[in-house]
């Protein structure tokens, strides 16, 4: 297995050390939940940077990253709805448009044989959601209406992100129809 694909094991490994740390009523368990969400981000980076430079880019690693991070984020969206920290419609939202990409990367690899990298506005609206996500739990004095606010900036960037996708891959389905 290579490193990139460590990395991603890793980052799914954490998702359950997450729930542990945001619910283990410490003082400060937001925070140390953040910095668990942090590592996952980090090693979100690091394993597409070494796969790049060394080539080591895999149909496994194409699956299994985005995976690994669809889970810690919705994991995360779910902890902070269940701490009252943003409403449960954020979380139906992200679980719909989740369930539509996850569809869709099924059909693209059942007719394809592969599934599409993340873009630019993947990756923007995973680094939104990261940074909001924190902000929300570091500091928890956010009135529940900014929250609101806040966390509607990477929803609406996740939902630009779903059609940008489907603008590109839907033509490709239909291009190689089996």
């Amino acid at each position: 297995m290579s490193i990139p694909n460590i990395l991603s094991v890793f980052r799914l490994l954490l998702v359950p050390v997450f729930v542990l740390v945001f619910f283990s009523g410490e003082s400060d368990s937001n925070a140390f939940a953040a910095f668990v969400y942090a590592m996952a981000c980090l090693t979100d980076v690091l394993d597409g940077m070494i796969a790049r430079r060394f080539n080591q880019i895999t149909k496994m690693g194409r699956v299994i990253d985005p995976l690994a991070d669809k889970l810690m984020a919705f994991t995360v969206l779910i902890c902070i709805t269940i701490d009252g920290i943003i409403p449960l419609w954020a979380v139906i939202i992200f679980f719909v448009k989740e369930c539509l990409m996850g569809i869709g990367a099924l059909v693209m690899y059942k007719r394809l044989d592969d599934v599409m990298p993340s873009d630019k506005f993947g990756k923007t609206a995973t680094a939104s959601f990261f940074a909001v996500s924190v902000l929300l739990m570091v500091f928890s004095g956010i009135p529940h209406s900014v929250a609101t606010v806040m966390i509607l900036i990477p929803t609406a960037i996740s939902i630009i992100a779903l059609f940008h996708y489907l603008k590109i891959a839907l033509p490709m389905i239909k291009k190689k129809k089996v």
